[in-house]
């Protein structure tokens, strides 16, 4: 006998999916069983179907769904979008094909979850099947199938095709302005984001939290630092000053700017800073060379939240530049503690500190039991050799990135480091055929840190002259590495005629630089001048 009402049931469902409640599920599921008569009524199959699909219990789901005599749209569509929430994109599209296959029409919730696996799956020629199927069926004139249909465009790289869908949609929502925003962004057109944001505000549009991150965002990628002070302005007049996501974003606006006094600003004024405010803060003092004070916020941080990965490898980047190998132990045992110290990010910034630091063999052993390298880890590697002067390792460590079952191709980063080590190690015609080999066998088009090493690894031999007249033939304009790797040869080997033009020349491009005079002056004392 049936002495709960169904709607009671429903709810009860819908409380297990809300608080992640499998037992509540599987209990209330056990109490409709022994209190209904079969076929269950199809109402309470939706129910089941949503709640085991969103637990992510997909064989339970299917199983109640082949129970069910009458599968609608909404028992589909309550699996389908269960799939896609738990990452089960290619079972979402089987069971979207399944559908169809029984004759059961897709409606405008049915679409945008089928549009997201497409996208997850970078499966276009699948998204425009169902475009198709949804131009047939009217459902693309809805706003939000519109929108899924835009955004899977984008996330697949078909440009055009989201330009197009997006200049054909009738109606546009905040939602679809903030995917185009969005996704313009992360593409890399920055500048189209920051077109649209202003097109979007002619046609009286009010932007959310979400818009002014996407925005800042794009202003920090083209560093426009005076239009997103402007748009901080805007914020302050939208009432946006007190929403912590859009703070978070302006610390990483400033940050990435250079504007380090208003990234601190803008990060003091939050009333309640969650990890991401404390993240942001830290990233923001380390881009800026501010070392010592991104130590200090870790250290405040921890009275405030859990220290996470990023947090971890922000603070271990600021002890390798300040060579803080002591508070770099600490933070070491504190990622052991919090058990991130496998997590790449986390162990490639441990490599690079006790790399810099002198403790090669720590950073061996750091490296040896990482259970995954990606380019960073294997520079960080490198450059710990190269600071050691060890070329040898440095270059057989080199060798081993590419070959094997790494197969990592070498980076800009990558080569500076293996030239840093052959110029420390004076191995000079080894250091020439890879920075001649760079172009050709690397695809790299060196760069002045590349010309700087060459410099340093002629002038450190005793070939200054050369040195002087691989600057002169150099197809970039010589920097202040360049000058400064040239002056510190020169003294090193008394060539004061060449450490004159090379001074010279620093003075030009760093008159600031308090350093150079003096080295100009020991050297020329040093030859009795």
């Amino acid at each position: 006998m049936n002495l709960h009402p169904p709607n009671l049931l429903g709810c009860l469902l819908e409380s297990a999916v809300s608080t992640h409640s499998s037992l509540l599920g599987r209990a209330v599921h056990a109490h409709i069983i022994k209190t209904h008569d079969t076929p269950l009524p199809s109402f309470l199959c939706n129910h089941l179907v949503n709640m085991y699909s969103k637990l992510d219990h997909l064989n339970s789901a299917q199983h109640v769904l082949s129970l069910t005599n009458t599968r609608t749209v909404v028992t589909w569509t309550s699996l389908i979008s269960g799939c896609v929430q738990n990452g089960r994109s290619i079972a979402a599209l089987r069971h979207f094909s399944n559908m169809r296959r029984e004759c059961v029409h897709p409606n405008d919730f049915t679409f945008p979850c089928v549009f997201k696996a497409s996208a997850s799956l970078q499966m276009p020629m699948t998204g425009k099947q169902v475009h198709a199927l949804a131009l047939k069926g009217g459902q693309i004139f809805d706003v939000f199938v519109g929108c899924s249909a835009f955004d899977m465009y984008s996330k697949t790289g078909l440009r055009a095709e989201a330009r197009n869908m997006f200049d054909e949609m009738p109606h546009r929502n905040l939602a679809t302005w903030n995917a185009y925003i969005s996704n313009a962004v992360q593409d890399g057109r920055s500048l189209d984001a920051i077109a649209a944001f202003k097109e979007f505000l002619c046609v009286n549009g009010e932007p959310n939290s979400i818009t002014f991150c996407a925005f800042l965002n794009a202003c920090a990628d083209t560093l426009r630092l005076e239009l997103g002070r402007q748009l901080h302005g805007f914020i302050i007049q939208s009432g946006y000053r007190e929403d912590v996501s859009v703070s978070n974003g302006l610390i990483d606006f400033y940050g990435k700017c250079g504007d380090i006094v208003s990234s601190e600003m803008v990060f003091n004024s939050i009333g309640r800073k969650n990890v991401v405010s404390w993240c942001s803060m830290l990233a923001a003092l380390v881009q800026n060379h501010v070392e010592e004070r991104a130590c200090m916020v870790f250290l405040q941080a921890r009275e405030e939240v859990e220290p996470t990965d990023f947090m971890i490898s922000s603070v271990l980047s600021a002890c390798a530049e300040l060579g803080g190998l002591e508070l770099g132990r600490s933070v070491h045992a504190l990622a052991v503690k919090a058990c991130v110290e496998e997590n790449i990010f986390v162990g490639s910034a441990l490599v690079d500190l006790y790399g810099k630091c002198g403790c090669i063999e720590d950073a061996e052993q750091v490296f040896s039991e990482m259970p995954e390298r990606n380019i960073v880890t294997w520079n960080a590697m490198i450059g710990g050799y190269a600071h050691q002067g060890n070329v040898d390792m440095a270059l057989g460590l080199f060798e081993e990135m590419k070959l094997g079952s790494c197969g990592i191709t070498p980076s800009y980063v990558t080569l500076v480091s293996v030239l840093s080590a052959c110029s420390r190690a004076g191995a000079v015609e080894r250091g020439l055929h890879i920075f001649e080999s760079m172009r050709v066998r690397y695809g790299i088009e060196p760069g002045a840190e590349h010309y700087a090493c060459v410099v340093d690894l002629l002038g450190r031999s005793g070939l200054v002259d050369r040195a002087y007249e691989f600057i002169k033939n150099m197809p970039i304009h010589p920097t202040i590495s360049v000058w400064g790797a040239l002056l510190g040869a020169c003294r090193m080997h008394g060539k004061t005629r060449l450490g004159k033009i090379a001074a010279e020349k620093l003075f030009e491009l760093d008159p600031e630089d308090s350093g150079n005079h003096v080295v100009l002056s020991n050297m020329l004392a040093s030859a009795g001048r």
